[in-house]
């Protein structure tokens, strides 16, 4: 009899325990979607016509407008109550003209970050370029909302978002590093930097680099149906964040994801030519998110008045979920 009762209370303590923890993986599952839809097209055009415009004279690394832009990506942090993670009030993290190839001038990456509640050692980076190509030798500007003032704005939208739920209680488990880099059309400078220089956060301890570049337009091979979106790399080093990333798709946004770059004989590389290749080569699994390029890539016809925000919404909806699940899984996503 008394082996009876033991068993009995065993068997209610297990499905106690499993039912507190089913209900607390749906109350997180539906704080996500509710701070998602904190993500909208109307803020992320209003800070886009802004960063995107002929004021930022095409954001050339080193020159008067990227000052100006990285300006903007730091008093919006302030704005937000969101901290550096390099010192008190100093979002700025400096890169002499010594580093840069030819006549460039000195530069800055911007660091922001979420303090994680549980393993705040372990870091999630959301990364996007700041820089642009600048003004073209007849004066024309090149705004670059594509390239990639679509993937800065979209950070610091997922950043708002993410400290409204934290300031709610629902701070990551993980810490979650928002670095808008310098010097990617150049070379891939910023990043490199950061990676090889000066890592704020030690490499080891990063979990995994989720890398924007370019997501508020449809390309030729698209046009058909908007809702796609080409992932790069997920897969490269580790297959769990490849099985994670399709499953918070799946689950919340259901967007057709496009894997045509991420084969290694793709002779575009793109694998190799944005920001996360200098996370990739350190071992850190990384996803670069793409929309493909189009007719009026590094040209100063990428407008903000030619981004599609309702699809802009969704993918930066996208990132902010495979973030948000990255940052509070009970075990980093390993690498193979």
């Amino acid at each position: 009899m008394k082996k009876i009762v033991i068993l009995l209370y065993t068997t209610l303590l297990v499905v106690s325990c499993t039912s507190s923890q089913n209900k607390k993986t749906l109350k997180n599952a539906n704080a996500a979607i509710e701070y998602a839809k904190t993500i909208t097209a109307a803020e992320l055009k209003e800070a886009l016509y802004i960063y995107a415009s002929d004021e930022y004279q095409g954001r050339k690394t080193g020159e008067p407008g990227q000052k100006k832009a990285v300006e903007f990506i730091k008093n919006h942090y302030i704005a937000t109550g969101i901290p550096s993670p390099i010192a008190e009030g100093d979002y700025f993290q400096e890169i002499p003209t010594s580093y840069f190839s030819g006549d460039i001038k000195d530069s800055e990456n911007v660091l922001a970050y979420i303090k994680g509640s549980e393993k705040p050692d372990e870091v999630i980076i959301i990364s996007a370029h700041l820089d642009h190509i600048g003004i073209s030798g007849n004066g024309d500007i090149n705004n670059g909302a594509d390239d990639d003032g679509s993937g800065t704005v979209a950070i610091l939208e997922i950043a708002e978002a993410l400290k409204k739920a934290s300031d709610k209680g629902y701070t990551p488990k993980r810490s979650i590093l928002f670095l808008h880099v310098t010097g990617e059309e150049i070379g891939l400078f910023g990043s490199r930097y950061y990676t090889d220089e000066d890592p704020i956060f030690p490499l080891t301890n990063t979990v995994a680099n989720l890398n924007i570049d370019m997501i508020g337009r449809v390309d030729p091979k698209h046009k058909d149906n908007r809702n796609y979106l080409y992932l790069i790399g997920s897969d490269k080093l580790s297959k769990e964040l490849h099985n994670v990333s399709e499953a918070v798709n799946k689950r919340y946004i259901n967007m057709d994801f496009d894997y045509t770059y991420n084969d290694d004989d793709d002779p575009n590389r793109f694998y190799y030519r944005s920001d996360h290749y200098n996370f990739a080569k350190n071992n850190i699994p990384v996803i670069f998110y793409f929309n493909g390029t189009h007719a009026d890539y590094h040209r100063p016809s990428d407008t903000p008045d030619k981004i599609q925000y309702d699809l802009l919404e969704t993918r930066a909806r996208l990132i902010f979920h495979t973030a948000w699940e990255l940052a509070n899984r009970d075990e980093r996503v390993k690498v193979d």
